[in-house]
Protein backbone atom coordinates (compact mmCIF):
# COMPACT_ATOMS: atom_id res chain seq x y z
CA UNK A 1 0.00 0.00 0.00
CA UNK A 2 1.14 3.41 -0.93
CA UNK A 3 1.34 6.02 1.78
CA UNK A 4 0.27 9.52 0.75
CA UNK A 5 3.46 11.26 0.79
CA UNK A 6 5.15 8.31 -1.12
CA UNK A 7 2.69 9.30 -3.74
CA UNK A 8 3.15 12.94 -3.62
CA UNK A 9 6.78 13.13 -3.50
CA UNK A 10 6.56 10.86 -6.43
CA UNK A 11 4.22 12.51 -8.34
CA UNK A 12 5.85 16.14 -8.04
CA UNK A 13 9.36 14.20 -8.98
CA UNK A 14 7.46 14.07 -12.70
CA UNK A 15 8.14 17.00 -15.25
CA UNK A 16 6.26 19.66 -14.66
CA UNK A 17 4.74 18.97 -11.86
CA UNK A 18 6.31 21.38 -9.54
CA UNK A 19 5.50 24.08 -11.86
CA UNK A 20 1.64 22.65 -11.90
CA UNK A 21 1.59 22.56 -8.40
CA UNK A 22 2.92 26.48 -8.14
CA UNK A 23 0.54 27.87 -10.28
CA UNK A 24 -1.79 26.02 -8.43
CA UNK A 25 -1.01 27.33 -4.77
CA UNK A 26 -0.58 30.92 -6.48
CA UNK A 27 -4.34 30.51 -8.09
CA UNK A 28 -6.03 29.44 -4.36
CA UNK A 29 -3.86 31.94 -2.73
CA UNK A 30 -5.56 34.61 -5.06
CA UNK A 31 -9.09 33.18 -4.75
CA UNK A 32 -9.06 33.29 -1.44
CA UNK A 33 -8.05 36.64 -1.37
CA UNK A 34 -10.29 37.91 -3.53
CA UNK A 35 -12.74 35.91 -1.44
CA UNK A 36 -11.97 37.69 1.93
CA UNK A 37 -12.27 40.77 0.39
CA UNK A 38 -15.73 40.26 -0.41
CA UNK A 39 -17.06 38.80 2.33
CA UNK A 40 -15.00 42.00 4.30
CA UNK A 41 -17.76 44.40 2.36
CA UNK A 42 -20.41 41.66 2.71
CA UNK A 43 -20.98 41.43 -1.06
CA UNK A 44 -22.48 38.62 -2.56
CA UNK A 45 -20.35 37.28 -5.51
CA UNK A 46 -23.07 38.19 -7.88
CA UNK A 47 -22.27 42.00 -6.51
CA UNK A 48 -18.66 41.32 -6.95
CA UNK A 49 -19.31 40.09 -10.62
CA UNK A 50 -21.63 42.84 -11.44
CA UNK A 51 -18.75 45.55 -10.33
CA UNK A 52 -16.15 43.06 -12.44
CA UNK A 53 -18.08 43.43 -15.35
CA UNK A 54 -18.02 39.35 -14.87
CA UNK A 55 -20.23 36.43 -14.22
CA UNK A 56 -21.05 34.75 -10.88
CA UNK A 57 -19.88 31.56 -11.98
CA UNK A 58 -16.07 32.93 -13.09
CA UNK A 59 -16.32 34.79 -9.68
CA UNK A 60 -16.38 31.29 -8.12
CA UNK A 61 -14.34 29.10 -9.50
CA UNK A 62 -12.03 32.03 -9.21
CA UNK A 63 -12.31 31.94 -5.38
CA UNK A 64 -11.82 28.69 -5.09
CA UNK A 65 -8.55 28.45 -7.46
CA UNK A 66 -10.42 26.66 -10.17
CA UNK A 67 -8.66 29.06 -12.63
CA UNK A 68 -5.00 30.93 -13.22
CA UNK A 69 -6.15 34.58 -14.01
CA UNK A 70 -4.59 36.81 -16.15
CA UNK A 71 -3.63 40.54 -15.85
CA UNK A 72 -6.63 41.61 -17.05
CA UNK A 73 -9.22 39.71 -14.47
CA UNK A 74 -7.05 40.94 -11.62
CA UNK A 75 -7.25 44.59 -12.44
CA UNK A 76 -11.24 44.13 -12.89
CA UNK A 77 -11.53 42.26 -9.63
CA UNK A 78 -8.95 45.06 -7.87
CA UNK A 79 -10.89 48.11 -9.27
CA UNK A 80 -13.87 46.43 -8.17
CA UNK A 81 -12.71 45.83 -4.75
CA UNK A 82 -11.39 49.49 -4.47
CA UNK A 83 -7.65 47.85 -3.93
CA UNK A 84 -4.35 48.28 -5.75
CA UNK A 85 -2.83 45.37 -7.76
CA UNK A 86 0.57 44.84 -7.65
CA UNK A 87 2.52 42.21 -9.82
CA UNK A 88 6.20 42.28 -9.14
CA UNK A 89 9.28 39.64 -9.81
CA UNK A 90 11.90 39.68 -7.13
CA UNK A 91 15.20 38.03 -6.96
CA UNK A 92 16.20 35.18 -5.15
CA UNK A 93 18.69 35.02 -2.20
CA UNK A 94 21.56 33.22 -3.95
CA UNK A 95 21.88 29.64 -2.92
CA UNK A 96 24.66 29.01 -0.11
Amino acid sequence: MTEWADLRERRLAEPGAAEAYDAARLAFELGRTVRQMRESRCWSQRELADRADMTQSAVARFEAGGTVPTLPVLERLAKALDADLEVRISPRAPAA
